[in-house]
């Protein structure tokens, strides 16, 4: 049987609101990391520690973040394909949430404390 468009239980039936809520802060928490790098390339001097730092930091983060990702879409698809097919709430939070932790910490930890000059 097919799983159902919409939760029927009282208990999940806040699932599909958070699939939703949890796009929104990603998508948020990006715009802002974006931003507050952004307005760290235009205060630092080019060869600046913290900056060089950062840039490290945000390559191999996004690389990490494109191996666990690649990883959880894999078994969702896996899933998919051998009939354990979760509802659509289920799976979209499994996708973002390597998405969401990484890009909530990143806003976090920019917003946390105003880089140094050197």
């Amino acid at each position: 049987m097919p799983a159902p468009l919409f939760p029927i239980d009282r208990a999940p039936s806040l699932a599909p609101w958070r699939a939703g809520v949890m796009a929104a802060e990603t998508w948020a928490s990006a715009l802002a990391t974006i931003a507050l790098r952004q307005q760290l390339w235009l205060t630092q001097p080019p060869t600046s520690l913290p900056l060089l730092d950062e840039n490290q930091r945000m390559v191999t983060e996004k690389w990490e973040a494109g191996v666990e990702l690649a990883a959880v879409w894999h078994e969702t698809w896996v899933d998919a394909c051998t009939g354990r097919l979760p509802c659509w709430w289920e799976s979209s939070q499994r996708i973002l949430h390597p998405l969401h932790r990484r890009t909530m910490a990143n806003s976090r930890r920019l917003t946390a404390r105003p880089p140094r000059r050197s």
